[in-house]
């Protein structure tokens, strides 16, 4: 068989980067290639393009048999439901009242993720061997690259299409809408907001200040973010302020397709129509001072962005998050070095919880997403509390979920560890051990952490159930060290593993073992939380106290036979290259 000669992942196709300090050779009309090059590439890709339609039409038969099962059937049936007298208007008042912060909350969001993904991909990218080798030679680079930035504007606009046929079902069934003009305004916001989202990544992408002010606009726009979505969740529980919603709806883009959603309903906001024109102008000016620059993007940043989608993308293929995750950080150069010092301890114990503080401190981003997740889980055990039945259970599970994402934010240095572990050959101790002592910042870290956020409720007039964050602590650290010393992907796992191969249980299984310990301190944990969150006793907090301490050393047992495990596998290794 032959191999496919546009296989991304053919080191032959990286060719050699000009030297930068070497002046741009000059040439002029007469040299100009661009039309012979890009009619040769469709004749010589014409196989390779079709192969290609094939794919991406399965891709989309796909994607339209689930929208159609997950989300048109069900659409339809409540909307004849409703025809024959089902009433949903119950909860039409606490939508209205959600929209106009959840709105703007979702669209600063948009935006934010297509701003960090211009950071390192953005929306004008080409496949490899186009920004490896054609880029180069005497071709105009804006026939080239337009066509994929109109690509990106086309894809982005099909989940706000869909998310604008979910708020026209949503607003005639709870609010009684013309679902013709629920779809007309929704779309509005829907399609406007992508584009807008597309033109900031580009400049992201172009402009090196602007990608500087994003990386340090991400943590408050972060908090905007969150904040907002509280706001929301609070309006829908009849707590308003409706000042704030007038300023918010006005003060952007992200507003004025709050603006356009709630036109055709009865909480309709004045100046519905010069707020629709506008996001139209908005949408309009942008797109075409984007599509005057997207041919101005550096050869150089486009060969290495190109390189790094295609690592991010063949790491997704075998479900190697941590390496993709990596692949994409390291691709987003300019963030500053902080070179923080800490006294050198004098005690050998203390040297690798000095080792895990000092990188904390180089990396604060951590620890402000660790702060930052660790508000929904409170909120989310605030609703628990007052909640009943599968809603209850629920929140507690989502509470915890979202405990465990923030402490795992403090093991960054445990994994560093464990992807390669001959990086722990300054370590005195064995490699299992080393992982133990990993656990100790996080938990200290996150005990702190969790007793602020207590104090705070407590002061707010919580009861005792306020206690029970900290308690939660060493259990979910524990978890998070079993993954972090899981190894590398078991793909074996996917396809049903050794004893049942093709049986169509791989995802659930490969699913169990990519999550195992989180996924063991949830179901350990929702229990005695759950009964501890709704009696509110302090013999309750204290049981499940007492839970988390013992789930937390037999996760932290199990963590340590992971480790071993891994020591010697790498050891293993060592010893087949040495003799190799």
């Amino acid at each position: 068989m032959g191999s496919d000669p546009y296989d991304p992942d053919d080191p032959d196709l990286d060719g050699p980067d000009p030297d930068p300090s070497d002046p741009a050779p000059e040439w002029t009309s007469d040299d100009d290639w661009t039309d012979e090059a890009l009619a040769l590439l469709r004749t010589m890709r014409a196989p390779h393009r079709r192969s290609r339609a094939g794919q991406i039409g399965f891709a989309v038969y796909c994607a339209v048999l689930i929208i159609v099962a997950w989300g048109v059937t069900p659409s339809f049936g409540l909307l004849l439901q409703s025809s024959m007298g089902a009433d949903y208007t119950g909860h039409g008042p606490a939508l209205l009242a959600a929209l106009p912060s959840g709105v703007a909350a979702a669209a600063l969001a948009v935006l934010l993720l297509a701003a960090r993904d211009g950071l390192w991909r953005g929306p004008v990218i080409p496949p490899r061997p186009t920004a490896d080798w054609l880029l180069p030679h005497p071709v105009r680079p804006k026939r080239v690259l337009r066509p994929w930035f109109w690509l990106s504007c086309a894809l982005a606009t099909v989940p706000g299409a869909l998310v604008a046929a979910g708020s026209m079902v949503a607003l005639g069934l709870t609010t009684r809408t013309g679902l013709p003009a629920a779809f007309g305004w929704s779309v509005l916001g829907g399609v406007c907001l992508p584009l807008l989202a597309t033109c900031l990544g580009l400049a992201v992408e172009l402009n090196d200040r602007v990608a500087a002010q994003v990386r340090r606009l991400t943590p408050w726009l972060t908090v905007l973010v969150l904040l907002l979505a509280a706001q929301s969740a609070l309006a829908a529980q009849g707590h308003r302020v409706p000042w704030l919603e007038r300023t918010e709806l006005w003060s952007g883009p992200w507003g004025w397709a709050g603006i356009a959603v709630l036109a055709p309903t009865s909480a309709a906001q004045p100046g519905a129509w010069p707020a629709a024109a506008l996001l139209l102008v908005l949408t309009a000016g942008c797109l075409l001072l984007a599509d005057r620059v997207c041919g101005r993007v550096p050869p150089a940043r486009l060969r290495e962005r190109a390189r790094t989608a295609a690592g991010v993308l063949a790491a997704l293929r075998t479900v190697e998050l941590r390496a993709a995750r990596l692949a994409v950080g390291g691709s987003a150069p300019g963030a500053v070095a902080r070179r923080l010092r800490l006294p050198a301890p004098r005690a050998a114990y203390l040297a690798v919880p000095w080792r895990d503080a000092l990188a904390l401190l180089r990396a604060p981003s951590r620890l402000g997403r660790a702060a930052l997740l660790s508000v929904p889980a409170s909120l989310c055990a605030v609703l628990a509390h007052s909640a009943t039945g599968a809603a209850l259970w629920g929140a507690t599970a989502l509470a915890l979920v979202f405990g465990y994402l923030a402490v795992a934010q403090l093991l960054e240095p445990a994994r560093v560890e464990t992807d390669d572990v001959r990086r722990a050959s300054w370590s005195p101790y064995p490699f299992a051990d080393l992982m133990l002592r990993h656990a100790i910042v996080p938990v200290t870290l996150g005990v702190l952490l969790g007793l602020l956020g207590a104090a705070v409720a407590v002061l707010s007039g919580a009861g005792a159930q306020a206690w029970l964050a900290p308690a939660a602590v060493p259990a979910l650290v524990g978890a998070g060290l079993v993954n972090a010393c899981r190894g590398t992907g078991r793909q074996d796992l996917m396809h049903g593993g050794t004893r049942a191969p093709g049986s169509g249980a791989g995802p659930f299984l490969f699913a169990a073992w990519y999550a195992a310990g989180p996924a063991v301190a949830v179901i350990v944990l929702a229990m005695p939380f759950t009964r501890a969150l709704t009696g509110g006793s302090l013999s309750a907090v204290l049981t499940a106290a007492l839970w988390s301490a013992a789930l937390a050393v037999v996760l932290l047992r199990w963590a340590r036979g992971r480790a071993g495990k891994l020591a010697a596998q790498g050891r293993s290794t060592a010893a087949g290259a040495a003799k190799g």
